[in-house]
């Protein structure tokens, strides 16, 4: 297994120890936001060396960026006759490098302030791409981030590609380095899942798999709920 929060290796150490104390093979693991043609694109980065100094800056650099979307999503919504509190979130953002600020922190706010019923209406009327509170973020490409990766010594897997919908990149981002394709996630059925599975063999692609939870049970989403199978995890972390 791996835990792989946004931006931040901050849970690695406490990760390992729990997982080797109840015989569970665990690795590092991290997901980076780039940005390529103004979209949102994950990138999962597997056996990521948490000393790196490049990734160590790069990631408070990433950290920062959260900080100020949120706040530019935060006065668009304001704009829109919903205000929201957030400060506490951004107050521990800045204390703890392990708390990763992010939309899920603002859509569980509307949901507090009575604009919204649950997250996923907060997503789907305000937060998600082309929508009125949406902020595009300014970030480094898909090539940036992957070169982090590799330079920490990590795997870079794409995220959630059926939800990302950028195959036709898929050929673009193998050339820049990409090492593994997500096709087993929660978002993918049965035929997302055989075609990724087609990609990843056609572009000579690794494969991962991960639940995306996010620790909000509205989601539908429990740790752990997807998985790799064996002949795979063998693969990828033969990759390594």
């Amino acid at each position: 297994m791996a835990v792989t929060d946004h931006d931040t290796m901050a849970a690695t150490d406490e990760v390992l120890a729990l997982a080797r104390s109840r015989d569970i093979d665990a690795i590092n693991g991290i997901e980076i936001t780039a940005v390529e043609n103004g979209l949102d694109v994950h990138v999962l980065g597997y056996f990521c060396d948490i000393a790196s100094e490049r990734l160590s800056a790069f990631l408070l650099r990433q950290r920062q960026g959260r900080l100020d979307r949120v706040r530019a999503i935060i006065e668009r919504l304001v704009d829109l006759g919903m205000p929201i509190d957030i400060q506490p979130p951004i107050v521990e953002a800045i204390r703890n490098e392990g708390h990763a600020l992010g939309r899920p922190h603002i859509a569980r706010a509307l949901v507090a302030a009575g604009h919204v019923v649950d997250v996923k209406e907060a997503f789907d009327r305000w937060l998600a791409y082309g929508c009125p509170a949406f902020v595009s973020r300014a970030g480094y490409s898909v090539r940036a981030v992957v070169e982090v990766i590799h330079e920490a010594g990590g795997l870079a897997s794409l995220a959630h590609p059926g939800v990302t919908r950028v195959d036709q990149w898929i050929p673009m981002l193998r050339d820049q380095g990409l090492d593994a394709l997500e096709v087993y996630h929660p978002s993918h059925d049965a035929k997302a899942v055989a075609r990724y599975k087609e990609l990843a063999t056609r572009y000579g692609f690794l494969m991962t798999a991960g639940s995306d939870y996010h620790g909000d049970p509205a989601h539908g989403r429990t740790l752990g709920m997807v998985t790799l199978p064996e002949s795979d995890w063998q693969r990828f972390r033969a990759g390594h």
